[in-house]
């Protein structure tokens, strides 16, 4: 019961931090508003001038050019042997159908929430946040984008009943391009904050929210790389400071392995943690980060059983065959906690959950 009160009063305390930190931008958008008198000298529309040149580029990356990347990529680790082997017939199944399958699913969804839900819930207020300043809907975008993203990540490993939408992501036993897209579609179509970064769009912030996703996305693909491009940064001294200060505030290969990491047992494995997707600043300020500057020996989930790939995409529309597959009939799920390991569970019944 002591325990049960604990993670209430740690819940609460995390709730009230984020409600503060949602609040920062809005707070330093109002005090612009008011240092100037209400008077706005320039919107989102006007990028600050260093930035004008990049905006075409930003536009054909968001449009092509984070497929090709992650398809590059994809193809450099694959070709330096980064997979181990691992990207069998049947991964490599799950794994393009959870890649392609959203780019043709999702996006009807999403412009119908843009088009006609929102024009229909909110008529009066499409663009009447255009004076906002970019910097101000940048960060106002990023924070609100990635910190409910990371509460989303966060719930779908400790709620047992969320963790099997999540845990297609967690089966792959590698890093890497091929499975930085491995999800459950239901998963994926529920995002929060898509349609909260869709709405803000819609009140006028398009130009902000076009960086923010250019820039997450980068951070997220690189996170998710077998090609450890952290791993110089801890190896000179020279570059410690920098290492430091990068750690902490975004998601490295390094943090971010260990997340998918099969064990936590090891010291480096955190799979209980280390829920940040572009900003890793989250788990630092909530307490669920661990940095080691070292990566795991082996990734995945013990409990996985290889399911058919309609099963690991589609649960619970669709449910595995395989006998003693979370993703079967009748299957529970708990999570792991110490009073757990003085109990030895029928794993047909019950898988652990990764929390």
């Amino acid at each position: 019961m002591a325990l049960d009160q604990n993670l209430k009063r740690k819940l609460t305390r995390d709730i009230g931090i984020s409600l503060f930190i949602y609040s920062l931008p809005v707070l330093a958008i109002y005090l612009y508003f008011q240092l100037n008198n209400g008077h706005v000298s320039e919107s989102h529309l006007t990028l600050p001038p260093f930035l004008e040149f990049v905006q075409p580029v930003f536009k054909n990356i968001r449009s092509w050019g984070l497929i090709a990347l992650a398809i590059g990529l994809g193809i450099v680790e694959f070709a330096a042997g980064l997979y181990d082997e691992q990207w069998t017939g049947h991964e490599r199944k799950v794994d393009l159908i959870c890649f392609l399958a959203p780019k043709l699913l999702l996006p009807p969804v999403v412009a119908f929430f843009s088009l006609t839900a929102l024009p229909y819930l909110i008529p009066d207020l499409a663009n009447v946040l255009s004076w906002v300043p970019f910097w101000g809907g940048f960060f106002l975008i990023a924070i609100a984008d990635d910190l409910t993203q990371y509460w989303y990540h966060r719930l779908h490993h400790q709620v047992p009943f969320l963790w099997r939408f999540h845990r297609t992501h967690h089966s792959a036993p590698y890093m890497g391009m091929a499975m930085a897209s491995r999800q459950n579609f239901l998963y994926t179509i529920f995002f929060s904050q898509i349609y909260l970064t869709a709405t803000l769009t819609y009140l006028g912030l398009g130009v902000p929210a076009l960086f923010v996703l250019v820039i997450k996305s980068f951070i997220t693909l690189g996170a998710h790389s077998s090609l450890a491009w952290d791993k110089p940064f801890y190896k000179y001294r020279i570059l410690h400071p920098i290492a430091w200060v990068l750690e902490r505030l975004i998601s490295t290969p390094a943090t971010h392995h260990a997340h998918h990491a099969d064990t936590s047992g090891d010291g480096v494995g955190y799979f209980k943690g280390n829920f940040g997707n572009m900003f890793f600043i989250w788990d630092v300020i909530f307490g669920t980060g661990l940095i080691t500057r070292k990566f795991p020996k082996s990734y995945g989930t013990k409990s996985y059983k290889s399911e058919e790939w309609y099963a690991q995409f589609l649960w619970p529309i669709f449910k595995s065959k395989k006998e003693g597959s979370p993703l079967a009939e009748g299957v529970l799920a708990i999570p792991i906690s110490k009073k757990d390991q003085n109990v030895s569970p029928n794993q047909n019944i019950y898988e652990s959950v990764q929390s």
